[in-house]
């Protein structure tokens, strides 16, 4: 089979962008890709703000300049010259390659998150190696089948599973303990 550029150029990838608008821009870079018809995912949560004295709910994202964009360069990249605070994330071993996450993790972590209410964002550093438990499968739920760590807290009678977009980051997402099957041998 002979190496065809153009069939390569039009594969789609998860993107990991960056917004370099405002936090407290009116319209982020992941609106406008959204409303310009492209698969967009940004982690999102509930937070409490103060405005004035009053408080209330917004539901924002978790890290005001993280998105990812499922697309293929050919359609993205005029949008990213046009728009000048959006940027691809470039990978650091090599200046011109721009971040993807593969599309298993990334399908992955968008059903784990949209399936739980109660989910905990880490950065990779903050889940060390002293914090990761047991090896186990979800059994039922709307997390039938998927594998993984959990992740330990002291004092926490919550178990979460650990779910990863490799090295960018991690979501600790609340499972039930009935829904747990333990992977690893006992000592």
């Amino acid at each position: 089979m002979a190496y065809n550029p153009s069939k390569f150029a039009e594969m789609k990838s998860w993107y990991v962008m960056r917004d370099l608008k405002r936090s407290n821009a009116n319209v982020k870079a992941w609106q406008i890709l959204s409303e310009l018809g492209f698969e967009v995912f940004t982690p999102m949560h509930w937070k409490i703000l103060d405005r004035g004295g009053r408080k209330i709910r917004k539901f924002q994202p978790v890290i005001s300049d993280l998105l990812f964009v499922h697309t293929d360069r050919n359609h993205l990249d005029p949008i990213v010259k046009k728009v000048d605070t959006l940027q691809y994330r470039i990978l650091k071993n090599n200046n011109s390659s721009p971040m993807t996450v593969r599309d298993a993790d990334m399908q992955q972590f968008i059903k784990a998150v949209n399936c739980s209410s109660s989910i905990k964002y880490y950065s990779p550093s903050e889940v060390s190696s002293l914090h990761i438990g047991k090896h186990i499968r979800i059994i039922g739920g709307c997390l039938d089948g998927f594998e993984g760590k959990l992740l330990t807290t002291r004092g926490s009678k919550i178990k979460r599973l650990i779910i990863e977009l490799p090295g960018l980051l991690v979501a600790g997402i609340e499972v039930n303990p009935e829904f747990i099957e333990i992977l690893d041998s006992p000592l």
